[in-house]
């Protein structure tokens, strides 16, 4: 039985090139799905930080005009699994971020187009079943597929939505530029609002969509979640599925962690007490015995972190300590540096992102706050829950489905593994910190919490063969 080949396009891969999440997802995929009879190429644009891992690769391809820009196609292997990089120096070698630049609707659509292009045959000796496009910077390979001229044979696609809230939406003065048939200007095509909005393009065009979790595959539909989109996602709702993200263990694993002064299992959890000695240095904190809590996240509303913020007076008062690694609001980084001011010893506060520092978090502190509005999946509850790192977290999308609550029958039946609170207020997360305290003050309870949470099977085993699953439906090779 010959394998199904499936391009994956992303913006970002883990180890390439990450800013969040979306790279360590994208990065698993392949080794996923490869024992499922599927084989995965991932395609990403070449960021200045692929310089040296494209130095000497393969050239496949040349567009003399790729949406404006000149641009070639490079294959690469890394860990085995392939890669293709769009190198358009025009686009995408440039100083600054990822994203947030002012062409950014040409730059994301140029990675569609080449997409569309490698799906539907400008590689001679490649031949792709399917399209995986991720979030909307990916979103509108699935359109250029829908519109190439190839016929019923064209490649399926699928596109999975991340994260909602992030659409790219632009005006309807790019549309003459994106290389599309002018019937993609419709509201089941490409337009959306008087503009064009290109996650819209690819969920209209798409085979199939999928989102990070089940919960949240239900709650986009309703507006409160559902961003502008519920109703496309209503009316395709037979085509919605939710898979829960995976972790790759060969990067998340307490037990072989390099980023970890000790490294343990849940039948030697006493050598994170190393780790947290370590992780107490890194942030001035006072050394002590009492429940070290951390933060891993992106700074924003969505997040919750505003409300954390008012909780940390009460958390440091009820014996607690923080610290917290992340960047976002201006307004939220001085809130907690200035909450770092009033609790020395008690608060820390590194403000950007260390992946190392990210490690030993997990490893080290014996909680995790996530009080999100909103999380499509999360990824920090899962690396809490593999590390022994309990999960404070907000009953949404992906923290409903992978944390459950330690509530009095939870312990009883030796299941609960973090603790869940329903409202993102004050009064709840105090409440749920307020639990966490508790039961870390009870040595046996907490052990156990611990041991259920790192008893969770929360790797790509079954989310792989869920994808896979779905990827032979959509392309009739059941």
């Amino acid at each position: 039985m010959s394998l199904l080949q499936a391009l994956s396009v992303a913006s970002e891969a883990y180890p390439l090139v990450k800013t969040g999440g979306l790279a360590d997802v994208v990065g698993a995929l392949p080794a996923a799905l490869a024992p499922h009879g599927v084989a995965v190429t991932t395609l990403i644009p070449a960021y200045p930080a692929l310089a040296a891992a494209t130095k000497g690769a393969q050239m496949l391809h040349k567009w003399a005009d790729l949406l404006g820009t000149p641009a070639r196609l490079l294959g690469l292997s890394v860990g085995g699994h392939p890669f293709l990089v769009l190198d358009a120096p025009a686009l995408f070698a440039r100083p600054g971020g990822l994203y947030g630049h002012d062409d950014d609707w040409r730059r994301f659509a140029a990675l569609g187009r080449a997409a569309a292009d490698i799906a539907t045959g400008i590689l001679p000796k490649r031949r792709f079943d399917l399209v995986h496009a991720h979030d909307w910077q990916a979103a509108m390979a699935a359109a250029y597929v829908r519109y190439a001229p190839t016929g019923p044979d064209r490649p399926r696609s699928v596109v999975t939505i991340h994260n909602i809230a992030f659409q790219g939406q632009f005006p309807a003065t790019i549309f003459p530029d994106l290389d599309l048939p002018d019937e993609a200007w419709a509201v089941d095509g490409v337009e959306y609002y008087g503009g064009v909005g290109f996650l819209k393009a690819g969920l209209e065009a798409a085979d199939a969509i999928t989102t990070v979790s089940p919960t949240y595959a239900a709650e986009i539909r309703e507006s409160r979640f559902g961003m502008g989109l519920e109703g496309l996602i209503q009316a395709r709702a037979t085509r919605v599925s939710g898979i829960v993200n995976g972790i790759d263990p060969a990067v998340w694993n307490p037990a072989t962690d390099a980023a970890l002064p000790a490294r343990y299992t849940a039948r030697t959890l006493a050598k994170r007490r190393t780790n947290k000695r370590s992780l107490e240095r890194a942030f001035a904190l006072d050394r002590d015995d009492g429940p070290l809590f951390c933060v891993v996240s992106r700074l924003t509303w969505q997040k919750g972190i505003d409300v954390l913020a008012q909780c940390l007076d009460g958390l440091v008062a009820a014996g607690g300590r923080l610290a917290l690694l992340g960047s976002g609001d201006a307004h939220l980084e001085d809130a907690f540096r200035a909450a770092a001011e009033r609790h020395p010893g008690r608060i820390g506060v590194v403000i950007g992102y260390d992946e190392p520092l990210s490690h030993l978090l997990q490893g080290g502190a014996d909680a995790i706050l996530i009080p999100s509005r909103f999380e499509p999946c999360g990824l920090t509850q899962l690396y809490g829950l593999a590390y022994g790192c309990i999960p404070v977290v907000a009953r949404t999308g992906g923290l409903a489905d992978t944390v459950i609550d330690a509530n009095q029958a939870a312990l009883a039946a030796g299941v609960g593994t973090g603790f869940v609170h329903t409202d993102v207020g004050v009064e709840a997360l105090n409440h749920a910190i307020a639990r966490a305290i508790a039961a870390y003050a009870s040595p046996s309870v907490w052990t156990q919490l611990q041991k259920n949470a790192m008893r969770a099977d929360f790797s790509w085993g079954d989310s792989g063969r869920r994808y896979a699953q779905l990827y032979a439906k959509v392309t009739s090779a059941l």
